[in-house]
């Protein structure tokens, strides 16, 4: 029965985007024959003042009707311009993550629930909602802390919002899963991991004492760094329904004017972030991946603050060397050790040719060195380098992608600060010491040490590794004497689910006949 209500999610979901007009929106220069044909009937069920929009309108109306667990699905997406092209990944950027308050007792009920106490035990002054989003909701309240009243932001998760997230995610597995089997074309993105994914960092959020973990991580990682903290986390007031943090009081960073007429320097303020970004990626593997303007605050000394640890990416060991190699190939035109690099990390597969390779990066390259350093844009370049990679088969890398997306929005709130900004001669320094650091002699010693580490970790698992080679061998000599069995009970499951999976399946096809049969006659 599941499976039955995800495919009438499904059709639900595709009924509000055609009547809204977001079908009928998509580009349709690339489309022949039947799939044309369906964009024209698409056109004609649209609504008639869903034309008069333009398309991230007509995908914001759509996305607000659909509820909240599709506003976070369509953030999500806008990381993956992999998956839904460039242009709608930009669409889908722009959503609000912007819901309606849920009732101050819910909260309050909340509260006692996660933490073991009534909210006016454990808060001084716990106020009406300041904010409210897809997963949660904050409110502001004070706290007595080291000897002094501090304001505090209380964030509340949704009263059921995790029933809801979980039945609209068995329809993305469902769709994820119809598109790998009908659209071969699609394979290669890899639809139902990249649902998993989606999966993981939802269950991720919505538990807020992962995102205090989150904020306790990139504090200790930022304790040092100029210019940039994040809010301190108050862990008795802590649990997986309620986050409480330090109030921030300071301008937004979406607020131009405001930060001008406050005095600070803007041009300043673009080195700092884009240099803690980098900071952040190269040196720590640990970075806010959701750090558009409306998340980061300037107080009065001029210090930027994060706040909404909700989406963080991790980059491994390999795939910071990866990016500072290529940053630096293209830097000193050596497309050739670029693409070696590519080869190395085993992004792209070895039967192409590094020499053709080489040729494709160098197209994009050259043109860089002929323009002003400040209208080279470093977002732009690993976009360019994302599609050229596609054409030799390089597969979806999620974590290279997130950061990608928050590159690009990083670089672009910089240059809204400052529309001459330099992209390269601000992120050099940093650029430069994880290079001498982890490329040059240092890196070399890392490297062996790190080496040794693991030789002396594998010698001492080669006993348990003998006596393993020693069962495995035993029983392959079994299976090939006797051949491999099934247990009767194991049979008997695998038939009944195959019955199953086969009954439930044309039931399903059933209901989508019904559902389609009574769109149409409403219709006509």
């Amino acid at each position: 029965m599941s499976t039955i209500g995800a495919y009438l999610r499904l059709v639900r979901a595709g009924w509000i985007l055609l009547r809204e007009g977001v079908i009928a929106a998509l580009p349709v220069d690339q489309l022949e024959g039947m799939p044309r044909f369906g964009w024209r009937l698409a056109k004609l069920i649209s609504r008639r003042r869903a034309g008069a929009r333009d398309r991230p309108e007509r995908l914001a109306i759509a996305v607000d009707r659909l509820g909240p667990s599709y506003v976070k699905l369509g953030q999500f997406l806008a990381t993956r311009p992999d998956v839904v092209g460039h242009e709608m990944a930009l669409d889908l950027a722009s959503l609000q993550d912007r819901m309606e308050t849920f009732p101050e007792w819910q909260a309050r009920a909340a509260v006692e629930a996660s933490l073991g106490a009534p909210a006016e035990k454990l808060y001084t002054g716990f106020g009406a909602p300041v904010a409210a989003a897809s997963i949660a909701q904050v409110h502001e309240a004070k706290i007595l802390r080291e000897g002094e009243m501090q304001r505090v932001a209380v964030k509340i998760i949704r009263p059921g919002v995790r029933r809801r997230f979980y039945n609209d995610l068995e329809s993305y597995f469902l769709a994820a899963r119809l598109q790998e089997r009908f659209i071969p074309a699609a394979r290669r993105l890899r639809p139902v991991q990249v649902t998993e994914t989606l999966a993981q960092t939802t269950k991720i959020e919505m538990d807020l004492r992962l995102e205090a973990a989150a904020i306790s991580e990139l504090h200790e990682n930022t304790k040092d760094d100029p210019g940039f903290r994040v809010p301190w986390v108050d862990w008795r007031r802590t649990g997986r329904d309620v986050l409480t943090l330090e109030w921030i009081d300071g301008t937004k960073m979406s607020n131009i004017e405001a930060l001008r007429i406050a005095g600070h320097d803007l041009e300043g303020l673009a080195v700092t972030l884009i240099q803690t970004f980098l900071r952040h990626t190269l040196r720590d593997g640990f970075f806010h991946a959701d750090m558009h303007p409306g998340n980061l605050f300037v107080e009065r000394d001029g210090t930027i603050v994060a706040v909404d640890f909700g989406i963080m990416g991790r980059v491994g060991k390999k795939e910071r060397r990866f990016l500072a190699e290529i940053l630096y190939g293209f830097i000193t035109r050596d497309f050739r050790r670029v693409a070696e690099v590519h080869f190395e990390a085993g992004y792209v597969p070895a039967h192409h040719d590094v020499a053709a390779f080489a040729q494709a990066l160098r197209a994009i390259g050259e043109p860089i060195h002929g323009q002003p350093a400040e209208t080279i844009s470093m977002a732009r370049l690993l976009t360019l380098l994302f599609e050229v990679t596609e054409l030799f088969d390089m597969q979806t890398r999620p974590e290279l992608l997130l950061l990608q997306k928050t590159m690009v929005v990083v670089e672009g709130v910089s240059r809204t600060l400052d529309p001459h900004f330099n992209m390269w001669k601000a992120s050099e320094p940093v650029v430069s010491e994880y290079i001498k650091a982890n490329l040059g002699p240092r890196g070399m010693v890392t490297d062996a040490r790190d080496g040794l580490n693991a030789l002396v970790a594998l010698v001492r698992q080669v006993p348990e590794l003998a006596a393993r080679t020693e069962r495995l061998s035993r029983e392959i000599e079994s299976m090939a004497a006797h051949g491999l069995r099934l247990d009767t009970e194991t049979a008997e499951a695998i038939g009944r689910a195959g019955a199953r999976h086969t009954r439930f399946g044309r039931v399903a096809l059933w209901v989508i006949a019904a559902a389609v049969f009574v769109i149409m006659w409403q219709l006509f």
